[in-house]
């Protein structure tokens, strides 16, 4: 396994698997590694030639009261991770690498990034979307490989993509959960132990969206409202959304009708966790 910190060996080393012949997987992530990052990254050894995994904690996503100077950062058990998996390069470039100077220019994408996080994290998907940008010209792949955890992030890149006539595909992976339904995530580590029994009401609450549907409720107002009962029961949450939106355009609904994305964001404590499932109210 390679490690890189540069733009320029980064490129030479993907130039010369290139010349091989072999189709490169890409997972950008922001590093400390647990097993939802480990699915993508199996996925990208099972479906490609050669894996890259980038680490780096991209300051231009994270707005001035949000934690970036706390976000975990352990660098020596990610490469172990990456080590295990069979990964080739890890580029871990410093933010000085990535954005030299002041940056002038940046990549809006309209009107999927205004609901849902987009509400509350301004300037969160024009970081995204440059450094995902930035990444894909560095690194070049056939293949970049996000989790479904994220949905709204991975709609967002897959527009960019398909606007911008970026040669590579968007592979979307599905979420991975803990035993008892909370969504692995690397902000898990901040809650106590009582907030991290509190959080799994959140999965609940999307699952109590999905029994509704399928037993034929359509109205979004009263399934969101059985879903804030549920969201209630944590004693330190702030919600900040419960959304139920079409799973292309992320437009709110009134009434579900075919593909639907139900997303929770809670801050419990000082703790920011989202999730979301997708719904297909055509399949019973």
């Amino acid at each position: 396994m390679e490690f890189t910190r540069t733009i320029q060996s980064v490129r030479k080393l993907v130039n010369a698997t290139r010349a091989e012949g072999k189709k490169i997987g890409f997972v950008p992530t922001m590093g400390a590694l647990h097993i939802g990052h480990v699915s993508l990254i199996e996925a990208a050894v099972q479906q490609t030639d050669f894996v890259i995994v980038s680490i780096f904690v991209n300051p231009t996503q994270f707005g001035p009261a949000e934690d970036f100077d706390k976000y975990p950062r352990p660098f020596d058990k990610d490469m172990e991770i990456c080590r295990k998996k069979g990964v080739d390069i890890i580029f871990a470039p410093t933010p000085e690498e990535m954005y030299p100077g002041e940056n002038l220019t940046w990549v809006n994408v309209e009107k999927l990034t205004e609901p849902l996080c987009g509400q509350f994290r301004p300037g969160h998907f024009r970081g995204v979307t440059i450094v995902c940008a930035k990444l894909f010209n560095i690194v070049t792949p056939d293949i970049a490989f996000f989790g479904q955890k994220d949905a709204q992030q991975a709609i967002v890149i897959k527009r960019m993509v398909a606007d911008l006539n970026m040669p590579l595909e968007i592979a979307v992976c599905p979420t991975i959960r803990e035993p008892d339904g909370l969504a692995v995530s690397s902000r898990n580590q901040y809650l106590t132990e009582q907030q991290r029994k509190d959080a799994t009401l959140i999965f609940k609450s999307l699952q109590k969206c999905r029994e509704m549907i399928e037993a034929g409720v359509t109205d979004t107002k009263e399934i969101i409202g059985q879903m804030r009962k549920i969201l209630n029961q944590i004693p330190s949450a702030k919600i900040e959304y419960i959304s139920i939106v079409n799973a292309e355009t992320l437009e709110s609904i009134d009434q579900v009708s075919g593909k639907i994305l139900a997303a929770v964001a809670v801050k419990i404590g000082s703790t920011r966790l989202i999730d979301n499932i997708l719904v297909d109210s055509t399949k019973k």
